[in-house]
């Protein structure tokens, strides 16, 4: 069992590759270099997991994304394949083990961040091992034009010094042509072979719809589809209303965010993956590693952040060659305040030194110093107490983190539970005895829902801020409930870990990275532009518009877009016909029949008319096979 079909149908029990996998994998096994561009659903990961179990030695994997790498271990470890991840979880002795591993147990797969690369005790242990290749994920990063640039990516020729014999594969999704120049300039891959799959979908079509009432589109919408949805928002709150919305409405949707625990998401994701709950409303923290073949729609209901983001998100429409859509539900107040919001939450210059001087202030390091250690970091009490806005205090602090002045672990997904043990009437008898706790019972209780029946994830620094009283003595008072029989709670530290990698030097540690973020900022904004002018643009086919933006020429119109289908307007004596049948309909339902009898009109110009009002959800057809208006 040694050839890659062999092990493909092993392993992932696929009967073939998908084009052009095979011809990447069998350069990979031939040890030439290679930059891929593969679109999303193309199967990038098997690119290199398929080929490192054919060669001896182990596979290099430097991935951006601690969730990411976590992702696929997992999935690797499912399928008895041995794969290590080096998190800042991992202790000294833990990471010498694992190394010991790599070297004597058999394992193929060492999966890192470009930053933990930059250590030198583990230079030193890559430079023991037996090396297959090394894998370059998400090799967009590496350019300062990529829509995720992290400057982390521009030192991974490290390994070059490390591995001299190993040869490389850098693979992206989504790259402009310069974006792509640039992973090939940044990486030093010499002789490369060169793999881009055109980004053109036939199967699918990408339609904006201007609405100044989302969630009635929304719901016309998911009546005409009967198959998997996903539906993108931009913030955790939307996500959780918008599932509620849909729920009140009879439609079985779960929702997906970056805040829920590890048990919350795989719930949501197996619900979802199952057809259980077949609407997946999420934010973009959704779409690692998803291969679901039935997805019909997906619904965008902000503006993307980029392109390479927005056909990222669509891509996953379709994967079944079936026909599907992508849909981006707008109004002209959205992409105002698309442009807003960026403005107002990507930090400036000035606002990141005042967070980086906070940072210091908020842990009492002086000027000069370096801390070795690494500190409990919550976000919730650190804009408190210097009273700031979390989105843009959290946005300034992954600016530091991507220019290397801090580190920020936030792979604490553990979450404090809390449920009472006592019935309604039990507990209003220890309210009477104990009426100190009075206030407090009464918050938790007006906060968290079902807190009687299951497990329920509890903020105890949300708490202390409603009753006005620190984090400590919420967390107090809950162990004197859980010790008295009141209630079950399991506390949980959720607090991220803090690093600061560089000497505090207020101004100065900023001011030498400054040039670096304000030409960030010009290019993330440049990126939004160029989405909001992709949806003003009604002139020219969707299709066009895109593969254009990732330097793709297509000259030929895909007939179905907005774009498209609206340079087909109905004409004045289609309109007529149209308003007829509604006023029809709405007597009573109708065959087509009974309507052309009805209109006297012929076959062609009445199915072309029912057919418009079907696309627009005007019109339904009943189970007696009879037309009928949606009310």
């Amino acid at each position: 069992m040694n050839t890659p079909l062999e092990i493909l149908k092993t392993y992932w029990n696929y009967n073939e590759f998908r084009p052009p996998q095979e011809e990447i994998i069998n350069t990979v096994i031939k040890r030439e270099n290679c930059v891929v561009l593969l679109p999303t659903g193309n199967g990038k990961s098997l690119c290199y997991q398929v080929p490192a179990l054919v060669l001896e030695g182990v596979c290099i994997v430097i991935s951006p994304l601690i969730a990411l790498i976590k992702d696929q271990v997992e999935s690797l470890t499912e399928k008895n394949i041995k794969a290590i991840a080096l998190t800042s979880k991992l202790s000294q002795e833990e990471i010498i083990v694992a190394f010991d591993n790599l070297q004597f147990g058999g394992y193929k797969f060492l999966y890192l961040s470009p930053e933990k690369l930059q250590s030198p005790f583990i230079q030193d242990k890559i430079r023991q091992l037996n090396v297959s290749f090394i894998a370059i994920d998400e090799a967009h990063c590496i350019s300062e034009w990529g829509h995720d640039f992290r400057p982390a990516y521009l030192k991974i020729p490290i390994l070059k010094e490390l591995q001299p014999n190993a040869t490389f594969i850098a693979l992206t999704a989504t790259a402009t042509q310069k974006t792509f120049e640039d992973i090939v300039e940044n990486l030093e891959i010499e002789n490369a072979a060169v793999f881009k799959k055109s980004l053109k979908r036939t199967n699918l079509t990408y339609k904006v719809i201007y609405t100044e009432n989302y969630y009635a589109n929304l719901l016309q919408i998911l009546n005409y589809i009967k198959e998997s949805v996903i539906i993108y928002t931009n913030n955790r709150k939307q996500t959780k209303e918008v599932n509620k919305y849909l729920q009140q409405h009879n439609f079985k949707s779960t929702y997906y965010h970056g805040g829920l625990s590890v048990d919350e998401k795989n719930t949501a994701y197996a619900t979802w993956i199952s057809d259980k709950t077949p609407i997946m409303v999420a934010t973009n923290a959704f779409g690692m590693g998803i291969d679901k073949p039935n997805v019909r729609v997906v619904i965008h209901l902000n503006i993307p952040n980029s392109l390479e983001n927005y056909i990222q998100e669509a891509g996953r429409a379709g994967r079944d060659g079936k026909e599907s859509h992508s849909l981006i539900l707008t109004n002209e107040a959205n992409l105002y305040d698309a442009d807003v919001r960026f403005k107002a939450t990507t930090p400036t210059t000035k606002y990141i030194k005042e967070i980086y001087f906070n940072l210091n202030q908020f842990y009492k390091i002086s000027f000069g110093e370096q801390p070795m250690e690494s500190f409990n970091f919550s976000i919730q009490e650190f804009c408190a107490t210097y009273k700031l806005n979390i989105l843009t205090a959290y946005n300034a602090i992954k600016v530091l983190e991507r220019e290397n002045i801090i580190l920020l672990d936030e792979n604490f997904t553990k979450k404090s539970t809390l449920k009472f043990t006592i019935g309604n009437s039990q507990l209003f008898n220890y309210l009477e005895e104990y009426p100190s706790k009075k206030d407090f019972i009464k918050l938790i209780l007006r906060s968290y829902g079902g807190i009687f029946e299951h497990h329920t994830i509890i903020d105890e620094f949300k708490l202390s801020k409603k009753l006005g009283v620190s984090k400590e003595s919420i967390i107090v008072t809950l162990k004197d409930l859980n010790t008295t029989g009141i209630v079950k709670y399991n506390f949980e530290n959720s607090n991220s870990r803090l690093s600061f990698l560089v000497i505090r030097e207020d101004n100065y540690t900023i001011n030498r990275i400054s040039k670096n973020i304000e030409k960030q900022y010009a290019i993330k904004y440049d990126k939004l532009t160029a989405t909001i002018n992709f949806i003003r643009n009604i002139k020219t086919c969707r299709n066009i518009q895109l593969l254009s933006y990732f330097n793709e020429i297509n000259t030929t119109p895909c007939g179905k877009c907005d774009v498209c289908t609206s340079k087909n307007a109905p004409t004045e004596t289609t309109k007529l016909l149209l308003t007829e049948i509604t006023k029809l309909l709405a007597a009573q339902n109708l065959s087509s029949q009974e309507l052309s009898v009805a209109l006297k009109c012929n076959q062609k110009q009445l199915l072309n008319s029912l057919k418009i009002l079907l696309e627009k959800n005007k019109i339904a057809i009943t189970s007696q096979n009879k037309f009928k208006l949606n009310l």
